[in-house]
C-alpha cells in the first residue's frame, strides 16, 4: 500500500485482457474450404456472405444486448418459414457490390474488442451490409424487411415427395 504496509491476500486476480474468439473457436468450411471469418461481410450483422444456413446472435454494445438478440432469432425465424413455404434448403448472403468498403464489425474502443477485430466480419457501408446499432433501424430492417431481398440468395431445393 502507499502507507508501506502490505495487505494479505486469500487470492489475487490477475487481469491480462479478454481475448474475444468467433465462432466460439469453431472451424467452419464451405464445399472444403475454410471459411475465415475476418474475411466476410456481416449481413444484417447476424450472417456471413457465402456462408449458407449460419446465423449468430450478437447484441448490442451501446443498448441492451437481448434487444438485438431478440431481433435476429425473428428474424432467423422468418428466413427459416420463407424456406419451407418455397421449398429452399438453403440461405446465403451473397455480396456482389465490388464497391462495397470494409468498416470494423465494431466501433468499439475497448482494447479486448480492438485487439480482436481483425478476426470479426466487416461491415459495409450500406444496408443490408453495416450494423446500425440502433434499435429502431433494426426493428424496421428486422421485422419488417422482406426476405427475398435480392441479396439473401436461396437454393437447393427440397425434393418434392410423391402425393399419397
Amino acid at each position: 500500500l502507499k502507507s508501506g504496509k502490505t495487505l494479505e491476500a486469500d487470492v489475487i486476480v490477475t487481469a491480462t485482457g479478454l481475448n474475444l474468439e468467433v465462432f466460439n473457436g469453431m472451424a467452419i468450411s464451405v464445399d472444403g474450404q475454410r471459411i475465415e471469418a475476418g474475411k466476410t461481410f456481416a449481413y444484417k450483422g447476424m450472417m456471413y456472405s457465402g456462408v449458407p444456413n449460419l446465423a449468430s446472435s450478437f447484441g448490442y454494445t451501446n443498448a441492451s444486448w437481448t434487444l438485438k438478440c431478440d431481433l435476429t432469432c425473428e428474424y432467423v425465424s422468418r428466413v427459416l418459414n420463407h424456406m419451407t413455404r418455397t421449398g429452399m434448403r438453403q440461405a446465403t448472403p451473397r455480396l456482389d457490390d465490388p464497391d462495397m468498403a470494409p468498416a470494423p464489425y465494431l466501433d468499439f474502443s475497448s482494447g479486448y474488442v480492438t485487439r480482436a477485430m481483425d478476426k470479426f466480419p466487416k461491415q459495409g457501408t450500406k444496408a443490408p451490409w453495416r450494423l446500425d446499432q440502433n434499435y429502431a433501424v433494426d426493428l424496421m430492417n428486422l421485422r419488417y424487411s422482406r426476405i427475398d431481398d435480392g441479396v439473401l440468395e436461396f437454393s437447393n431445393p427440397a425434393k418434392m415427395k410423391a402425393a399419397a
